[in-house]
């Protein structure tokens, strides 16, 4: 039988991009765990490991357009699209110059 201290639990809140909501629903959806599991997965590897249990890095991977679905594909298209639209381009040199600094710093 399960103590009183195991049977309360306490609410956490916290505020993220509809966007990263979504895509995380959507994977979970998938794997069939609730969003509120998750979290408590989450938590439990923090205590169990004392530390962030996944490397925490700036670098991104290139993203993987075969692994999206059709609304994720079209939603990145767009913000291309968006982008353009907005002025956020950059030249060719620019481009070449940004890659040549990266690759120093590798």
């Amino acid at each position: 039988m399960a103590t009183t201290a195991e049977k309360k639990t306490a609410s956490i809140f916290t505020r993220v991009t509809p966007q990263l909501k979504e895509e995380a629903e959507e994977v979970l959806d998938q794997l069939q765990i609730p969003m509120s599991t998750a979290l408590s997965m989450f938590l439990q590897q923090v205590v169990n490991q004392k530390r962030i249990p996944f490397e925490v890095t700036t670098r991104r991977p290139p993203l993987d357009y075969s692994s999206l679905t059709k609304e994720q594909f079209d939603r990145e298209i767009q913000k291309g699209f968006n982008d353009f639209a907005n002025g956020n381009t950059y030249t060719a040199d620019e481009v070449e110059a940004e890659l040549r600094k990266r690759r120093r710093n590798l």
